[in-house]
């Protein structure tokens, strides 16, 4: 009997035992599942950060982009505008043009500029021809406004 008394408790010990670390192993593991999770959100945290961040660089570099082509609409004279068209040849023609006239305002009376915005004004002017008979009627009346608009304002340097 006493054997029987004995080998009971040796194999109560042993269960007490093994559940023990059973148990520690269980808490192991929550732990370890824990600090896992805490890992991912911490990396999901910075990769929302950094999209976020990037997302801002990318709308402060397209808000730049949209003030450089506005900026670009302007002309090179001062209190006048060349709106958008559907050629981007007719706001280049523009553009050079209303730079022609700032060169010829700013030429005055000098002969030897004069000399060489002639041979320009004839190149710009046979080019106008040309855009115009390539544009529709409202675009041509947009065209003609602009072109009187930067042509008055060279009138006073004649």
């Amino acid at each position: 009997m006493k054997k029987v008394i004995l080998s009971v408790f040796v194999v109560g010990a042993l269960l007490a035992t093994s559940c023990k670390n059973t148990k520690e192993e269980a808490k192991d593991a929550a732990t370890d599942a824990v600090e896992a999770v805490e890992n991912a959100t911490e990396e999901a945290t910075d990769a929302a950060t950094k999209a976020v961040e990037e997302t801002k660089e990318a709308a402060g570099e397209a808000a730049e982009a949209t003030e450089e082509a506005v900026e670009s609409v302007k002309s090179a004279i001062e209190g006048i505008e060349i709106p958008q068209f559907e050629d981007p040849k007719v706001g280049e023609y523009l553009q050079t043009y209303s730079q022609y006239a700032k060169d010829y305002i700013e030429a005055k009376g000098d002969v030897v500029k004069n000399t060489e915005l002639a041979k320009k004004g004839v190149e710009l002017a046979t080019q106008a021809k040309d855009i115009v008979a390539n544009l529709d009627e409202a675009a041509a009346e947009k065209f003609n406004s602009v072109m009187t608009a930067i042509q008055s304002k060279m009138a006073p340097a004649q």
